[in-house]
């Protein structure tokens, strides 16, 4: 979503629990804005695969290439495969040129302000003993203006609208009952099938940012700011309205450089899954009218673009 002049995607995303289980996630973020904005790092449409907490891949509208974010993506896939992607994303970038424009005249919006359509789509899974990922969960939706708008039910293979203006699109997608039926099977076979391999390619580098609880019964809560000119933000984790500090047991990895990716500060702590205390981030940059505060469920990342 839009904030000011600079663009964030915030995402939720399931952690790596080393305590009992291993959730892992899969993620493509799709954002597409009705018209360019005139500011360096910000396209009229961007793509990105996210692993985990981790960006794997990335395309935009000016470059016109997926490209790896991780050495080990580079490494193991081929020339081929990049090659498809690009493809891929080019098409997508036409879908939602198109897409935006159609509920722009639903909305009655005119050009005279930006407006974004984003979706996500992906899908998460469990480690088993015998390595194998099981299928705990998808996400498929759109948004609109940064509201809810269009989301899929795997479990009823249909579609739900979230506002009003949703219902036409709902009731054209579940009106072809294959196609739902596809893109369950999508969700539940192809995209596990895309994690599991993933996780294999990357494990060395996965398994080294797992940090695991003694304690059983906890987990780590973490904010993520990736982008340029880090030494510009202010990234703050609150407990009940208090900042944090490492006597509280905030851990910070300082300003690091990750792979492919632009630089990384991540703050973490570890709290009780019986905690009942309300944690928030709170990122704040030269260029943001005001600091944006979030509360902070699993993991929150934030992605700055700024000049």
């Amino acid at each position: 979503f839009i904030i000011g002049s600079v663009l964030f995607y915030l995402l939720n995303f399931p952690h790596v629990l080393c305590s009992f289980v291993e959730i892992h996630s899969l993620e493509y973020i799709y954002t597409a804005l009705s018209k360019p904005i005139g500011l360096p790092g910000i396209y009229e449409f961007t793509a990105m695969g996210i692993l985990d907490d981790k960006e794997i891949d990335y395309y935009n509208s000016q470059e016109k290439l997926k490209i790896p974010r991780q050495n080990w993506m580079k490494e193991r896939l081929n020339r081929n495969y990049w090659n498809r992607g690009t493809q891929s994303r080019r098409s997508k970038e036409q879908w939602f040129k198109v897409s935006i424009n159609i509920l722009m005249d639903r909305m009655r919006h005119n050009n005279s302000d930006v407006h974004a359509l984003q979706c996500r789509i992906g899908c998460r899974g469990v480690h088993q003993p015998d390595g194998s990922l099981r299928f705990l969960g998808s996400t498929y939706s759109y948004g609109y203006d940064g509201e809810d708008f269009l989301s899929f039910d795997d479990s009823n293979s249909q579609w739900i609208a979230s506002v009003p203006a949703a219902l036409p699109s709902k009731r054209k997608r579940d009106k072809f009952q294959i196609l739902n039926q596809y893109t369950k099977g999508y969700l539940q076979k192809e995209c596990m099938d895309c994690l599991s391999k993933f996780m294999y390619y990357g494990e060395a580098d996965l398994r080294k940012h797992c940090e695991k609880s003694k304690i059983s019964g906890k987990v780590f809560l973490h904010c993520l700011a990736t982008g340029l000119h880090l030494k510009d933000v202010k990234l703050d984790l609150y407990r009940n309205g208090v900042v944090m500090t490492e006597s509280d047991g905030l851990m910070s990895t300082g300003i690091r450089p990750n792979g492919l990716n632009p630089d990384q500060l991540r703050k973490s702590i570890e709290v009780s899954l019986s905690d009942n205390s309300v944690y928030k981030c709170e990122v704040d940059h030269r260029i943001l009218k005001e600091p944006i505060i979030i509360v902070l469920g699993i993991i929150l990342i934030f992605v700055l673009k700024p000049d």
